[in-house]
């Protein structure tokens, strides 16, 4: 806490020491230029005379009431998440616990989703049924990527990182906490529009499956699984509001949970309600599940916001002992006062160094949700969910299965990418912090390191992913009604996805930028829409030569032309990322994982049982990757390095 000290200290409290050390190292004399006067002899007055130990006294009053002050601006649920200074810095080694933490529970959120799709192609296997229930899983697919992960998160992450950067400098009361006046003029509105999309969801779900899939033949199940479903667009919702406010306070493992409780929910309720059921047990899951996601975050909300307003309570009973920036600047009882207003500066304004964070000059404060930010997030995560819907409809007039080929090839191809983007989920409130109060060149350090970090994590995995999929496919999904034809088919799909990763992780993480100052952009959306169109048009062209391959290949060209086009516009629209250090840096590790795909893949074919193949193709993939790393010098690779091993030093 030494730069908090540091950077709140009064001005009474930084002068003391240095007058104390001068009146202690100088002899008693005549006064000279530059010098301290001596000490007053015993003929001075009594009343000019002040020792050294009532000095000394004074200075430590001044002090602690200083370091009081600063107490009552820091709330208990900042406390965590502004470990390095006043401005809402995140320590590198809270950083450091967050990232190694959310990790942790991705990877088990992760693994538990595994067992899931396991458990339904266990028990359904890839035939009719599972493509009902895949067509119905749309919804919280849609409901995730908009509610939890997208358009929820680059809505409130920055609205709230920008309430608490007032709260902490303009040192609200209780009736006008800027959070508390977040909470008030959103989460009112959102419970009514969430539940009227729940309701209206459930009534269209026969025209919802018609939609997404003309040439399904069972309609009806996947009408019945559609309205157990929905009940997601509720729960989602509630459930990403409180992740993004949790977020926002530097709080990440309990929206790091969610997904944990999500999918235990759904396994244990096919578990139980299957032979009842049937692939309808799965649907209900869902529902299962959203409910518990709200339940593992609601309790540490509702203890922030309870420890804010004991905060509160006890800043407005000290709030006369220090008044504000604008009572100072402001004549009191028609006297004026030490603090007069500069020229062109009207009395009671403030200068822009006292004004607080999305304060504007007069006094009007930004809004912390603005109206016009709605639209282009909205639009970006609806136009980027809208691959899946694309790819299931194309996929629909296939033969039966195809669908869950396409299903169980993405779910465990974009595992690489989830695990690369825990990083950037950690860090995108420190981004909208620092661009909320303006530190662009901090911004962008964070942002090219994540991306640095994000390029290798995901390209090692889609190296993995590329040169043992079979073995990998093999080992998770095949036995009981998922037979080997089904392994062959996934497998070959996978590859073809894994070929997109990294367009994936590259738009996952810049989109954060772009939506991080908390300003209506329409590029990302427009960007996003591009790669959509490119996608359905390379879909249906390519679906008819090589079918579903066509598909995942398509997915693959619009999400990499997306990714190109946020990479090359992020310094203009947003934080001023070196676009050419970052591009020639992801082609030279590109580059490597090219080289260890082919060495993996050679080392798994050469070894007939599947799991000893896939755990020697993994540690070739890796060991070859950083070799050629090093040897193209790719930049990033070193100082990720660094950054690591530096990160789990700090957190043993």
């Amino acid at each position: 806490m030494t730069d908090l000290t540091d950077a709140t200290q009064s001005p009474t409290a930084k002068t003391a020491e240095p007058a104390n050390s001068t009146k202690a190292t100088e002899p008693a004399g005549p006064a000279v230029p530059g010098r301290r006067p001596p000490p007053p002899s015993p003929t001075t007055p009594a009343h000019t005379t002040t020792s050294p130990a009532e000095k000394a006294d004074q200075e430590k009053a001044d002090q602690e009431k200083a370091d009081q002050e600063n107490a009552d601006q820091e709330t208990a649920g900042q406390e965590k998440a502004e470990a390095g200074s006043r401005g809402g810095h995140l320590s590198n080694r809270f950083l450091a616990r967050a990232a190694l933490l959310t990790a942790i529970l991705t990877a088990a959120g992760a693994l538990l989703g595994l067992v899931r799709d396991q458990t339904i192609a266990h028990l359904y296997g890839a035939g009719p049924d599972t493509d009902a229930f895949l067509v119905a899983w749309t919804v919280p697919e849609v409901a995730s990527t908009l509610l939890i992960e997208d358009a929820m998160a680059l809505i409130l992450v920055p609205a709230f990182s920008l309430a608490l950067a007032r709260r902490a400098t303009d040192r609200p009361l209780l009736d006008r906490d800027p959070v508390h006046a977040l909470l008030r003029t959103t989460l009112p509105g959102l419970l009514l529009a969430l539940s009227a999309g729940a309701v209206l969801l459930m009534l269209a779900a026969p025209w919802v499956v018609a939609v997404l899939a003309p040439g399904l033949p069972d309609t009806q199940l996947a009408v019945d699984c559609t309205r157990l479903t929905a009940t997601c667009a509720f729960s989602f919702g509630i459930a990403g509001y409180c992740s993004a406010a949790l977020r926002a306070h530097g709080s990440f493992v309990p929206p790091a949970m969610i997904y944990v409780a999500y999918n235990i929910g759904i396994i244990v309720t096919m578990l139980v309600l299957s032979d009842r059921l049937g692939v309808r047990a799965a649907a209900a899951g869902v529902a299962v599940g959203g409910v518990l996601m709200v339940l593992v975050q609601a309790p540490v909300v509702w203890r922030r916001l309870r420890e804010r307003r004991a905060t509160a309570e006890q800043t407005r009973e000290h709030a006369p002992e220090k008044p504000s920036v604008a009572a100072w600047k402001q004549p009191t009882d028609g006297q004026p006062t030490d603090g007069q207003p500069a020229d062109g500066q009207a009395a009671g304004e403030k200068t822009a160094e006292e004004r607080p964070a999305g304060e504007q000059p007069g006094g009007a404060a930004r809004p912390l949700v603005a109206l016009g930010l709605l639209a282009p997030v909205i639009v970006f995560a609806l136009t980027r969910q809208s691959q899946v819907l694309i790819e299931r409809f194309l996929a629909a007039p296939l033969p039966a299965g195809a669908i869950s080929h396409l299903n169980y090839a993405q779910k465990v191809a974009q595992m690489p990418m989830v695990l690369s983007l825990m990083l950037c989920t950690v860090t995108f409130p420190v981004v909208a912090r620092a661009m909320a109060a303006g530190e662009t060149d901090r911004a962008r350090r964070r942002v090219e390191r994540d991306l640095a970090l994000a390029g290798v994590i995901v390209l090692v995995g889609a190296a993995t992913v590329v040169a043992c999929a079979p073995q990998i496919i093999e080992i998770l999904f095949q036995r009981g009604a998922f037979d080997r034809a089904d392994t062959a088919a996934t497998a070959t799909v996978m590859r073809v996805y894994a070929l997109g990763l990294l367009g994936h992780t590259l738009v996952g993480a810049l989109v954060r930028c772009y939506f991080s100052a908390a300003r209506p952009l329409w590029f990302p959306a427009l960007a996003m829409f591009l790669g959509l169109v490119l996608t359905t048009v390379g879909g249906a062209l390519l679906v008819g030569v090589w079918g579903v391959l066509g598909i995942a290949a398509g997915n693959a060209l619009g999400i990499t032309v997306t990714a190109v086009l946020l990479l090359h516009g992020v310094a203009r629209h947003s934080v001023p990322v070196r676009v050419r250090h970052m591009t020639g840096g992801l082609v030279k590790l590109s580059a490597a994982a090219a080289s260890a795909t082919g060495a993996g893949w050679l080392c798994g074919a050469l070894i007939p049982a599947p799991v000893p193949a896939a755990a020697v193709a993994c540690v070739v993939v890796a060991a070859v990757f950083l070799v050629i790393a090093r040897a193209v010098q790719a930049p990033e690779i070193d100082s990720v390095i660094r950054s690591v091993t530096r990160k789990f030093i700090d957190v043993r």
